[in-house]
């Protein structure tokens, strides 16, 4: 199954807040998540700045990051990876 996200028929801007949202909730720097994810530090503004989406590959990656995240022992960073999931991604957390 592909992983989509529930914004893919909404208006872009949400996947931008998105990208943004889980940059800021693992506290890293566009550079930073660009090396973590193997895209380019412009690759990532261009995500979060809506001109263009991540690929099919890269939303893989990033869902794999909120599912980390939410079995984290912080309580707030499980709380927000929790909303993430089931605020952009077609399945129940």
């Amino acid at each position: 199954m592909t992983t989509s996200l529930h914004t893919l028929t909404a208006p872009r801007t949400d996947t931008g807040l998105f990208v943004r949202q889980l940059r800021q909730l693992v506290d890293l720097t566009q550079a930073q998540f660009a090396e973590k994810l193997g895209v380019s530090i412009p690759t990532v503004a261009r995500w979060e700045n809506n001109r263009s989406q991540p690929s099919p590959l890269a939303l893989m990656q990033l869902k794999a990051m909120l599912c980390k995240l939410k079995d984290s022992p912080h309580k707030l960073q499980k709380n927000c990876a929790q909303a993430l999931l089931a605020g952009y991604f077609d399945e129940d957390v």
